[in-house]
């Protein structure tokens, strides 16, 4: 109470003291120094109370500290006023203040106030708060700084270590490399029978057992390998294809445990086996492993292009859509939606000038529209089709008389094919989504395999009669057990469109188009009845354009040939993904002699006593070629 009294008496002076301004400087010092205190110990408490706040939150310590300091400031820029400096002459107020603000400030990180004790604070020294700003932003920048450089650092080292890895899986690969060129290299130079298709030199002095003729030996090798490449430039434009090629075959002999392939080298896994003891057979499998990709990599240095070697006449301007030659190979029949079967001798084109026109010696009239035409390989004159009525027919090719007719189909029947193994078996595919398989003495089917999708292609495998292959519109293709069709044998999963056809390149692979611009090749090994197979395919072929026809699929002794929606045929070997040969057809319509950019190649077919290729295209020109 007696403090409001005194408090009361500061505020209303009595009329004797407000006379006389000695009271009242007396008077106000008194009250400055009151606030002052009163400042002080309010700041001092409330720091102790947020002193837990203070040691555990940085910025709360930093942010209360400064509030505090300022308070201080201020009153300590009251008591400097003018009127006040006479009757504080000593100042020794100053110092208390002083003191107390450093104490708030002590904690603070960084904190260069500067404090002065016992004499006037100038202008000069209190432009100290900008500093101690800039020094909060400094600490700020370096902290920032140190978190770019850490993560900088981080990065660095996480690629250093990647970039380690990537080296060892490359020194890896050298080795194997290595490995095979000394193996190529000894066999060539020695004359050893060896798995490479490539001539020994004729050279007796050079033996295994003289290093000097056997260095001096292998760089004459490798000039006579690199100059079976002629066309340098084509090999490098294909170098990756043929680089996944090679791993890939490489990959094969070597233990689950002992490698993991992918289809790129940075990728690839290679592990040393560590028994030396194990090396040379080791090294001797590993190039039997390349065997095939040797001999496709041959034939794709050796063979470049398709050359013109006869052409088989045809003036109906339609689309041929089915080539077979007969059981000798010396005659083609070809069909296509003129509603004829042509069959033409090969002997005459083929010994003739290329710019001979030959003619067919035999025509067959068909009702509707041929889609595809099958020769028998045992019964000479044998020839069955099929056409857009679904109906399925077997022809005299001798003398052009309709021997048989199978009317089953209720829609368009797309392919016909005769098993190899036993001529009187033959297997239709239909739009009814339907499979029959028929026998040559019967008038009804023997066997209906019913689907959820049109039917494409068929195909018997040339050493079983039970097995029967096809394909559909569902992306997938299908092989079938005759003896047990309840289930199929096997699913193929893998195109993204309708299956076209599909072909059997020896028992244990098939090759299948489709019109997602692709062919692949599957291996039956890895195929299964219980899901879908997908990883049955071991190569995929691209190149050729096919996006909505059908261009046509054959097979010979490792050669893959199809048309294309660019007009062109295209020639593929099983072990490469990159075609060997090309030819396009002249774009001109034969009718009108005006070019025409919409033909593509409809039909090819291999002539395997000759290795020659038949090509026909959507405008009914039919071509003899030979790889060169």
């Amino acid at each position: 109470m007696w403090k409001l009294l005194h408090l009361n008496q500061l505020f209303h002076p009595t009329s004797t003291s407000a006379t006389n301004p000695l009271a009242v400087a007396v008077t106000a010092a008194s009250f400055a120094l009151l606030l002052l205190a009163l400042s002080v110990l309010s700041a001092l408490l409330y720091c102790l109370r947020r002193r837990k706040t203070f040691s555990t939150d940085p910025t709360v310590n930093l942010f209360h500290c400064d509030a505090a300091a300022a308070a201080c400031r201020k009153a300590r820029n009251t008591m400097d006023s003018p009127e006040l400096q006479p009757l504080l002459a000593g100042k020794a107020w100053m110092a208390v203040v002083d003191d107390e603000e450093q104490q708030l400030c002590s904690t603070r990180r960084g904190c260069n106030f500067p404090f002065v004790y016992n004499r006037k604070i100038t202008e000069s020294e209190l432009v100290c708060e900008p500093e101690e700003e800039n020094s909060e932003n400094d600490d700020a920048g370096v902290s920032d700084n140190e978190a770019e450089t850490d993560i900088l650092q981080h990065f660095l080292i996480s690629l250093r270590e990647e970039k380690k890895k990537q080296a060892a899986k490359l020194e890896e690969v050298l080795t194997f490399l290595n490995e095979d060129i000394k193996e190529v290299e000894r066999s060539y130079s020695l004359g050893t029978d060896s798995v490479f298709p490539l001539a020994p030199m004729k050279n007796p002095e050079v033996k295994g057992n003289d290093a000097h003729s056997q260095d001096s030996s292998n760089s004459d090798i490798s000039i006579m390998i690199r100059r079976s490449f002629v066309d340098e430039e084509r090999l490098m434009s294909n170098i990756n294809e043929l680089e996944s090629s090679y791993f890939a075959a490489r990959s094969q002999v070597l233990p689950k445990e002992a490698s993991s392939v992918s289809s790129n080298v940075m990728e690839s896994e290679w592990r040393h086996v560590e028994n030396v003891d194990k090396e040379p057979r080791r090294i001797q499998s590993s190039v039997a492993s390349l065997e095939s990709f040797c001999e496709g990599l041959c034939k794709f240095a050796r063979y470049s292009k398709f050359e013109e070697c006869g052409r088989l006449g045809n003036s109906s301007g339609n689309i041929m859509c089915g080539l077979s030659f007969d059981r000798d190979e010396d005659y083609i029949a070809a069909g296509g939606i003129s509603r004829k079967i042509k069959i033409f001798e090969l002997s005459s084109a083929i010994s003739g000038d290329s710019d001979d026109i030959q003619y067919p010696v035999v025509e067959m009239s068909n009702e509707s529209k041929i889609s595809s035409v099958c020769w028998n390989t045992c019964i000479q004159n044998h020839l069955a089709s099929a056409d857009y009525d679904g109906e399925i027919k077997m022809w005299d090719a001798g003398t052009g008389q309709l021997l048989s007719q199978y009317i089953e189909h209720e829609e368009r029947a797309w392919s016909v094919h005769i098993s190899p193994s036993d001529p009187k078996m033959f297997a239709s595919g239909s739009d009814d989504c339907s499979v029959k398989v028929w026998n040559i003495n019967e008038r009804n089917s023997v066997e209906t395999i019913s689907m959820d999708a049109n039917i494409c292609c068929v195909q018997f495998s040339p050493p079983s009669t039970n097995l029967l292959f096809f394909g559909s519109s569902d992306h997938k293709v299908y092989g079938y057990d005759l003896r047990h069709t309840r289930i199929p044998w096997c699913s193929l999963a893998g195109h993204r469109k309708s299956v076209s056809y599909v072909k059997f390149i020896d028992a244990g692979a098939v090759v299948t188009a489709s019109t997602d611009n692709s062919l692949k090749l599957w291996d039956l090994k890895k195929a299964s009845s219980s899901a879908l197979s997908s990883d049955a395919c071991v190569l995929t072929f691209k190149g050729h354009r096919n996006e909505k026809n059908f261009v046509g699929l054959s097979v010979s002794g490792g050669y893959i040939a199809c048309g294309s929606e660019s007009n062109e045929v295209y020639c593929y070997h099983k072990s490469l993904p990159v075609p060997i040969a090309t030819h396009e057809f002249e774009p001109i319509d034969p009718i009108s002699g005006d070019p025409d950019n919409r033909q593509f190649v409809s039909s090819v077919c291999w002539r395997k006593k000759s290795n020659m290729l038949v090509a026909a295209n959507s405008v009914g020109i039919i071509k003899l070629f030979q790889m060169v």
